[in-house]
């Protein structure tokens, strides 16, 4: 994961949001437990939100899968 930490850190430095929304993703995908994955799928759905993205309503949905989001049925 140190790639993805480099990469992370570039979006960082330069502002990327987009870049942000897709290397937190990724993040989350690899992480090694759910409380790694859903705190950087919570990183990514905050950027994605940002941007108005639709993403934003899947990132949720993955964290109301493990009970940290509430769905979006239920708002």
């Amino acid at each position: 994961m140190s790639d993805l930490n480099d990469r992370l850190l570039a979006a960082h430095a330069a502002e990327d949001k987009c870049a942000l929304v897709d290397l937190y993703t990724e993040a989350a995908d690899q992480a090694a437990d759910i409380d790694s994955a859903c705190f950087y799928l919570t990183h990514a759905m905050v950027y994605a939100l940002e941007l108005g993205l639709p993403v934003a309503n899947d990132l949720r949905r993955r964290l109301a899968q493990q009970g940290r989001e509430t769905d979006l049925s239920e708002s």
